[in-house]
């Protein structure tokens, strides 16, 4: 997700010479602006990616390892009925994530502070671009109020990118974190956070409220970049990481996230797992890129559940302390289970 500029997007194909596609683009653009009455989603009619690639149909036939049943039950609309009650938003819901009825039917649901409106464009994210208008001060105590209703013991808290905002938007972290600890304090708290444009000082007044997990996902390898995240920097997304550890010690936990099916090989994927490792990154999450519309990127291919397992494998080898690698598995999904198994690892490790 990058900075939003006037040009509109364009996109051209070419052919490696193995035959795969290679999508090159120039250009980002702004969504429009909305109402500062009540916050509603804007249109995605210009989202942020390419157009359709040459040769690669939109609405291609999935595999059947990433079919899942459409969310429904009484517990996912009880919770989708509060959420918009409260007019609070979940990257559930604004990313499209396949496994929102099943986290939602277990009580778990992952918040998204700042509005649903994005000052970056990422190629793969269905959260719609444009100027942000959502400003609420008293959105940190909804968002707790919440967490303590649905009675969680794992809140995941992330935004979308404010670079419109002195501090990025930590402060708004800040309130949540402080909120939750007020009113629900035997729940967990893991924050995912924007990469703060690599400046200190707002990651610093994040860590110093001690989150039980601090998230920041680089989403692909180095070298997809300049096509997934235009203007975005792998090594300024893995310092951010480290520093967050160097910041809050043995107290907070890093983690972060990566996807398959942009065109990156699995050498790729573990020398970037590698990276990860050498800024002390702790848990990691690997998932399968689902392109949200035509507009965004394509998927190049869908990687098979043993490639995941491979994957896995190489990340346990390089010494993650907890490793989620599978078609449907997203940054926050069983995110409370990956904190246990490493805090459970703690005290192993210690008389070790």
């Amino acid at each position: 997700m990058e900075p939003t500029t006037n040009t509109k997007p364009s996109a051209s194909s070419t052919r490696e010479p193995e035959g795969r596609p290679v999508i090159r683009a120039e250009g980002s653009g702004a969504g429009a602006e909305g109402s500062a009455a009540l916050h509603v989603t804007r249109s995605r009619a210009n989202p942020g990616g390419m157009r359709v690639a040459e040769g690669l149909p939109f609405r291609e036939r999935k595999p059947p390892w990433l079919k899942v049943p459409a969310p429904g039950g009484p517990t996912y609309r009880h919770l989708k009925s509060m959420i918009h009650e409260q007019n609070l938003h979940t990257v559930c819901q604004e990313a499209n994530c396949p496994n929102v009825g099943e986290c939602w039917e277990r009580g778990t649901a992952t918040f998204m502070i700042l509005g649903d409106v994005c000052t970056r464009r990422c190629g793969f994210c269905n959260v719609q671009t444009g100027k942000p208008t959502w400003n609420d001060p008293l959105e940190p105590m909804r968002v707790a109020a919440s967490v303590k209703r649905m009675g969680l013991r794992h809140a995941v808290v992330t935004s979308v990118d404010r670079d419109d905002l002195p501090d990025y938007g930590a402060s708004a972290f800040v309130g949540v974190i402080r909120s939750i600890r007020m009113l629900a304090p035997d729940c967990a708290v893991e924050v995912l956070t924007p990469d703060f444009r690599g400046q200190e000082m707002p990651l610093a007044k994040v860590v110093h409220e001690r989150p039980d997990v601090f998230n920041h996902n680089v989403e692909t390898v180095p070298r997809l970049y300049p096509k997934a995240r235009r203007g975005s920097h792998f090594m300024r997304s893995a310092r951010v990481l480290r520093l967050a550890k160097e910041m809050g010690g043995d107290e907070v936990m890093t983690k972060s996230g990566l996807m398959v099916g942009l065109g990156e090989s699995f050498e790729e994927m573990v020398e970037a797992f590698g990276i990860l490792r050498e800024h002390r990154v702790q848990v990691l999450t690997v998932g399968q890129y689902l392109r949200p519309t035509e507009q965004h990127l394509p998927v190049i291919r869908y990687w098979r559940p043993d490639e995941f397992a491979a994957l896995e494998r190489a990340a346990h080898g390089l010494g993650f302390e907890s490793v989620a690698a599978g078609p449907l598995v997203r940054s926050s999904y069983h995110a409370d289970e990956s904190a246990r198994e490493v805090a459970e690892r703690r005290p192993s490790a210690a008389a070790a």
